[in-house]
């Protein structure tokens, strides 16, 4: 049995991991508020957030003694969420927050091979045949053949988000190891920020329209709220618990975003998917839930059993 210490420590980075999640669910409501276009959206979120993250950064930067390889890395993953973000973005914008969120976090799929490609984790056959039976769901989410789905183009909207899951997954591979030496999490936060803020800056000089630099409110009020809450405190939670827990279960972790922003969403928009579709994300989510559980499982047979410690009441005896 571990000491009490090190199982404090893990519950610790549990919590942080799992009120991040909380944080983090408000993004989609904050950027549909907004009323803002994708890469509008994503540009001033970013740039919201980095001074805040400089500033603590820059408290703490004694403490970041990570070579330039690994602020690179993260600047890398940052490119990559700026491109999920955009895509997700637009999804909204199809299908809604809390089902485009949902099918963004699918990346815990994709978070399986890509680990099993980088750290050599590889996913077991029903993890393999788990895949298919989430895409799947993002089918009946998408609303293929629904006459009553929900969303302006919900098969658009569904294609987007599911390419977004695949950036995504990137990203957290990318922002993880980044990070492996658990130095503060404030300056691969930053890296990544600014990653984000240069390819959606990018997108936005090749993409056609929408692009709007004025600054108006209360539009940038939800904007500075989603990069204060979202893009600072949520993530900063997460980055911390990121090189503290196997990829799989913080990806894991995250899957409570898309569950309360379906919440929030039906809450503040009265966003009412049709019966198929909710059939279809309770898949997406089983299904992504289930290869998170089968890679624990494995997990707890390894030495860094430790880094899985579980939150089920059967792990606390």
């Amino acid at each position: 049995m571990p000491p009490a210490s090190d199982i404090v420590s893990a519950r610790r980075t549990l919590t942080a991991a799992f009120v991040g999640a909380v944080a983090i669910s408000f993004s989609a409501i904050y950027f549909a508020l907004s009323d803002v276009d994708p890469v509008t959206g994503t540009i001033f979120r970013t740039a919201y957030a980095a001074p805040v993250l400089f500033v603590i950064w820059w408290i703490g930067r004694h403490r970041d003694q990570r070579p330039a390889w690994r602020r690179w890395l993260a600047v890398g993953a940052g490119l990559m969420l700026g491109i999920d973000i955009v895509l997700w973005h637009e999804a909204i914008d199809f299908i809604g927050a809390g089902l485009a969120t949902l099918i963004a976090n699918s990346q815990v799929i994709w978070v399986a091979f890509g680990a099993w490609l980088i750290h050599k984790e590889r996913p077991n056959n029903r993890v393999l045949a788990t895949v298919p039976v989430v895409l799947f769901g993002v089918g009946l989410v998408s609303g293929l053949g629904q006459n009553d789905a929900f969303g302006a183009n919900p098969v658009l909207g569904a294609v987007l988000a599911l390419i977004a899951a695949f950036f995504y997954s990137g990203f957290l591979l990318g922002l993880r190891a980044s990070n492996e030496s658990f130095a503060p999490p404030a300056g691969p936060l930053l890296e990544a920020t600014l990653g984000a803020l240069a390819s959606a800056s990018v997108l936005g000089l090749v993409l056609d329209g929408g692009l709007d630099l004025a600054i108006t409110f209360p539009a940038h009020g939800w904007l500075i709220a989603l990069a204060l809450t979202a893009q600072v405190f949520g993530w900063l939670l997460i980055g911390h618990a990121l090189p503290r827990l196997p990829a799989v279960e913080i990806a894991t972790i995250i899957l409570l975003q898309p569950v309360l922003t379906i919440v929030w969403g039906a809450i503040i928009f009265s966003e009412s998917p049709s019966l198929l579709q909710i059939i279809g994300a309770v898949i997406v989510l089983g299904g992504v839930g289930f290869v998170a559980y089968i890679r624990n499982r494995a997990s707890s047979h390894s030495p860094a059993a430790l880094q899985s410690i579980s939150l089920s009441p059967e792990d606390d005896n």
